[in-house]
């Protein structure tokens, strides 16, 4: 049944009242930098005897040199497939068997390693975690295996209307940057990436003074100290290459992209460049974008587009901002005939925002909700884990969780008119759509 907005609004303040009392007040974790340049955060919590651990490692495809799309994604792949003196499925079977779990996954920042243990298998867990990350051995039939995998996942893409928009959308907006390449590469790019590749790029970036790690659960700092003696100890600092700044398009005026399909669903995503997450803007383009777009039944889109209008099922705006750009972005799907008076109708709700403040029931909401939700992000040892390591990544500081809060509540009316006129854009836009372009009919 869906809640009204008011219960919303009290949900949210029940929750922060509940989950940002006395366990998250202050500093939730302890930092510090290792010899060897790794930065360490952990938060011993002994409620279950189990042990989460996150590695972040700044090597995720804003690194994939020209060319070369989809080398960090499938670097990480292949890490745990076969270690220098494990195979693939000794590494399953060995944290199967303990009823653990490890993985690994790519990103456009950064890539994650993630284990979770119970204490008495912790030893086990890092002997795996660090012989994947400091002994990979990349073999040749694990590679191939691996691109024939990816290759028939971008294969498959190619009949998704929604991967078709975004790579498209992605690429317009970010130009010629890795922000814009797919970061599971291409046909081509992956079909090119050889072992050397693979070899030098972690060689290149998988240094300890270029990864953070975070370990939450039923440890003692000495108990981590001695645990990453014994299994890191041969992890040496390197020097790291930094990512490039991102660039935009330099095009002024709307960029309309057509994809013909044959489909009686027309994809549309309109949206433009946006910030970086050092951004101090971003809190309240944050504000903003949940009013707008971000906040599911309770945004303006949902309540013109799909409740007022009845062109869409969805539709959402989000921000992406990453360490070095980000983007804004509205996506739905209309039939293909209606796809002119949605297009027109987001553009009418841009331009709402820009013009006019919004209302005080509207912001008192998003606040509640936005601050309300937060915790939720910190519920469990393998979420804070992630979470800590983020927050470091990101240079966010370790008050995050306490200032998040405030800086939420801060924002005003006047705030969000400013941001939403200084970010959005409603002349200067990237429009995918794909869909049966003769129905739609375009007026773009």
């Amino acid at each position: 049944m869906r809640m009204p907005r008011v219960s919303r609004a009290l949900v949210g303040l029940l929750l922060v009242l509940f989950l940002t009392g006395p366990v998250y007040a202050g500093k939730i974790a302890e930092r510090e930098v290792l010899d060897n340049g790794l930065v360490l955060l952990h938060a011993e919590k002994g409620t279950l005897p189990i042990v989460q651990v996150v590695v972040v490692i700044n090597a995720g495809s804003i690194m994939d040199p020209p060319g070369k799309a989809g080398l960090s994604n499938l670097t990480a792949d292949l890490l745990n497939e076969g270690t220098e003196k494990r195979s693939a499925k000794d590494i399953s079977d060995a944290i199967e068997f303990v009823g653990g779990s490890l993985s690994v996954s790519g990103g456009d920042d950064f890539i994650t390693l993630k284990l979770s243990v119970l204490k008495k298998d912790v030893d086990l867990g890092l002997d795996l975690l660090s012989d994947i990350i400091l002994h990979p051995a990349f073999r040749d039939e694990e590679i191939q295996r691996r691109k024939a995998i990816i290759l028939s996942a971008i294969l498959q893409e190619k009949e998704d209307p929604g991967a078709v928009a975004s790579k498209a959308f992605s690429k317009a907006v970010f130009d010629d940057h890795p922000y814009g390449w797919p970061a599971e590469g291409t046909e081509e790019s992956i079909q090119g990436i050889t072992r050397g590749d693979i070899v030098d790029f972690h060689k290149s970036h998988y240094f300890p003074n270029n990864a953070i790690m975070a370990v939450v659960g039923d440890l003692s700092g000495d108990e981590v100290h001695a645990l990453i003696d014994r299994y890191f100890k041969g992890w040496k600092k390197g020097e790291a290459a930094r990512g490039r700044p991102a660039g935009y398009r330099q095009e002024h005026g709307a960029l309309v992209i057509k994809v013909d399909k044959d489909i009686t669903q027309a994809n549309i995503i309109l949206g433009h460049r946006g910030v970086a997450r050092d951004n101090p803007d971003y809190y309240a383009l944050s504000v903003m974008n949940y009013i707008l777009g971000g906040g599911g039944f309770a945004s303006r889109l949902m309540d013109n587009i799909r409740d007022n209008k009845g062109l869409s099922y969805d539709v959402h705006s989000s921000l992406s901002a990453h360490r070095y750009a980000g983007s804004f972005e509205v996506v739905l799907q209309t039939k293909n005939r209606s796809a002119n008076t949605a297009i027109a109708e987001i553009l009418r709700e841009m331009e709402r925002m820009r013009k006019d403040p919004v209302g005080d029931k509207e912001l008192a909401d998003a606040k509640a909700y936005m601050t309300g939700s937060f915790p939720l992000r910190l519920d469990s040892n393998s979420k804070l884990a992630a979470f800590l390591a983020a927050v470091e990544y990101y240079g966010l500081g370790q008050d995050y969780v306490e200032k998040y809060g405030r800086l939420i509540t801060a924002v005003t009316k006047e705030d969000i008119l400013k941001v939403a006129r200084k970010y959005l854009d409603t002349k200067d836009f990237v429009l995918v759509v794909v869909g049966n372009i003769k129905e739609t009919a375009l007026e773009y």
